[in-house]
């Protein structure tokens, strides 16, 4: 019986290294990432993993080095450096009214706020988002890290509200171009949502953003390639064959018809859902779980 812990629902990195998940190393891949590049957008699908990778780089810019240890970023790493962290995390507001997404903003402004002060004539939330990235690189002597998670959720559940769709656009646009207008303050950036929509208008002006989405080299950052599924469930592979009554061959084959349908550009490998694949290992049976 495997004794492995599965992080179903779990996107909190800190909580799945400190409480003994299990844990697909992604750690070589965001350590290109970060020192590839300084400004990312990625677009996946829901339930695939782009909560816990915001949450990875939030861990690694704090500095959060003892949670890195055994993976790959533990060698990788040799100068931890500990940035302050502005993490927006757009997921959990109800976007149904003119004021809800002001609403999610203001919180987190005034959170940042009572860490790194405010200043005078900063009246819009744009002007207050721009002055705490430029305190907080000043106070700190480092760049800032600025993580946005599910970027463009205000605007998808404001589908067939135009009203609802213009006043999020104007509240997002001059947000969001603080990423380009701090630049000097800014270290690395990264927004990640559903959907590429927004580009168009939100990010109109914001044509420094490097789109992952559909690169090779970033194709298995979210969600589980089929060798991490052999190199890390093997033995669960085994258990889950004998549950079912079949071959190994027989049940990585059905696994692969199931949960490995995500190919993000031409001629890449396929990924599987993980909160799919995962659902599936803990109950050993199969479901159409994130359809669900």
């Amino acid at each position: 019986m495997s004794e492995k812990i599965y992080p179903i629902g779990i996107q909190n990195f800190e909580k799945i290294r400190k409480e003994g998940y299990a844990y697909v190393d992604k750690t070589a891949l965001i350590y290109r990432l970060v020192k590839k590049g300084s400004y990312y957008f990625l677009s996946r699908p829901r339930r695939f993993g782009k909560s816990l990778l915001i949450s990875t780089l939030d861990a690694y810019f704090l500095g959060k080095k003892e949670l890195f240890n055994g993976l790959a970023m533990e060698k990788l790493e040799k100068d931890w450096i500990r940035r302050p962290v502005l993490h927006l995390d757009l997921n959990i507001g109800k976007y149904d009214a003119p004021d809800s997404l002001d609403k999610i903003l203001e919180e987190a402004i005034s959170k940042w706020e009572v860490l790194y002060g405010t200043g005078v004539g900063e009246s819009t939330l744009a002007l207050r988002f721009k002055g705490i990235v430029e305190r907080a690189c000043q106070q700190s002597g480092q760049r800032v890290a600025i993580l946005v998670d599910e970027y463009d959720k205000p605007l998808l559940q404001a589908i067939g509200n135009e009203n609802l769709q213009r006043e999020y656009r104007n509240t997002l646009k001059p947000f969001y171009g603080v990423l380009k207008t701090m630049d000097g303050c800014i270290q690395f950036a990264i927004l990640t949502g559903v959907t590429k929509f927004g580009k168009v208008s939100v990010f109109s002006d914001l044509n420094n953003l490097n789109d992952i989405s559909m690169w090779n080299k970033y194709i298995g950052i979210c969600g589980v390639s089929g060798q991490e599924l052999y190199d890390n469930l093997d033995a669960e592979l085994h258990e889950f064959a004998n549950v079912q009554g079949v071959t190994y061959e027989e049940i990585c084959a059905r696994l692969k018809e199931m949960y490995d349908g995500y190919h993000f550009t031409h001629n890449s490998k396929g990924m599987y859902n993980p909160f799919s694949l995962l659902l599936a290992f803990d109950r050993n049976e199969f479901k159409s779980y994130w359809f669900e």
